[in-house]
């Protein structure tokens, strides 16, 4: 006669149904004193003892017992759902799409419990080959999210994209500037539209204000006049303190800054207020006022498919390709101008707002053409006259 299990140790029993051990155990019970139990199921009575073993041992070792039938797609799929709290409607349609796309479709279907670092590896591996690098770290880092939640929630006993490192990708699409000749069309074209997005070309490109804080740039954080007559002056500028990111703040605490507007700025900004005011009287009752610089036709906020089509239609008239050039590339040609005149890195870092020069150079690397003449003019100096 078999020997009974003794109690807490679990049960076997034959599921006729299903043709399969299952193997069940009680490790615990709910506030309400219903029983939480744990159940695993194999072809063998020996598979399942197997299983019923590693349950216990898991249990004695107070580690998480994984659901055996949760997949990665519940996992990234929960971490989409209830992960992303507070962040901006962009950002989220973003990693849903790439969590979507890249996870869901090629690990989806794999049991969370036995994904292993080498599958991840594999994943990234093939990856590689189509995406560039950025996206590779984004979508391991959906992973690695959406894994750390489910561990947190005892679902997986361990985040194996810890152990995976990004691999190099393609090269990404190489952020350009404008020239000198190809920024002066822009600029005449743009002020020749007479629209607000000839405005908001001129200001960005002669301010480098990043699109996401021109959009939503209000006329309380401009100042057309300056203070002339005040000890030091105080020339016509605008306070770059907002953005269109959760909660209005800017990319970084340095980014939030106040620039002097150059000439041509100031009058595109003076035609943009004169163009509100004959906005406001066309469309009557519609208008919506929120005070903002550049709005739509009734005073909305710009979005940035606006700005898009905006812009190309300003690079068309100026003779440029519309499909190679992209809004935040006003701000790359601003860096690029400045440091063709001869402005030093440390400068041009205030004005575009980054919170080290090293984010400068390497953000803008191709658009800084930096030349040292220090060393040199020192030289020169200490040793005048030619060695001929």
């Amino acid at each position: 006669m078999t020997k009974r299990r003794s109690r807490g140790d679990g049960g076997l029993r034959w599921h006729a149904g299903r043709q399969r051990w299952i193997a069940e155990v009680t490790v615990g019970y709910t506030p309400a004193g219903k029983r939480i139990v744990k159940s695993a199921s194999g072809k063998t009575k020996t598979a399942a003892k197997d299983a019923l073993k590693e349950i216990l041992r898991d249990h004695d070792d107070g580690l998480a017992i994984a659901p055996h039938d949760y997949t990665v797609a519940q996992a990234v799929r929960d971490w989409v759902q209830f992960g992303l709290h507070g962040r901006d409607k962009a950002t989220i349609d973003k990693l849903t799409i790439l969590a979507t796309k890249h996870v869901v479709a090629d690990l989806g279907a794999r049991k969370l419990r036995e994904l292993s670092a080498d599958d991840v590896d594999v994943w990234l591996a093939e990856k590689a080959k189509v995406l560039a690098t950025r996206t590779l770290r984004e979508i391991r880092s959906i992973l690695r999210r959406a894994i750390s939640r489910a561990q947190a929630r005892d679902k997986v006993k361990r985040n194996v994209v810890l152990l995976c490192e990004v691999p190099t990708g393609q090269e990404g699409r190489p952020s350009k500037s404008l020239t000198f000749d190809q920024a002066a069309c822009v600029l005449t074209a743009a002020e020749e539209d007479d629209s607000t997005m000839g405005a908001y070309v001129v200001v960005s490109l002669l301010g480098g204000v990043r699109t996401e804080e021109a959009r939503p740039l209000p006329w309380t954080h401009v100042d057309l006049v300056g203070k002339p007559k005040a000890s030091p002056a105080l020339p016509p500028h605008v306070m770059v303190w907002r953005s269109v990111r959760t909660g209005g703040d800017t990319k970084t605490k340095k980014s939030k800054r106040t620039c002097a507007l150059a000439a041509r700025s100031v009058n595109a900004l003076e035609a943009q207020k004169v163009r509100q005011i004959r906005a406001r009287e066309a469309v009557g009752d519609r208008w919506q006022e929120h005070g903002l610089v550049f709005t739509s036709e009734v005073g909305t906020q710009l979005d940035a498919a606006n700005v898009r089509r905006g812009f190309r239609r300003i690079l068309k008239k100026a003779g440029l390709d519309p499909a190679k050039w992209t809004p935040r590339e006003l701000r790359h040609s601003f860096v690029s101008l400045l440091s063709d005149g001869g402005v030093p890195i440390e400068k041009i870092s205030l004005l575009v707002g980054h919170s080290s020069t090293a984010v400068t150079e390497e953000v803008y690397r191709h658009q800084l053409r930096p030349v040292m003449q220090d060393g040199a003019e020192a030289i020169d100096r200490l040793f005048p006259g030619s060695a001929a």
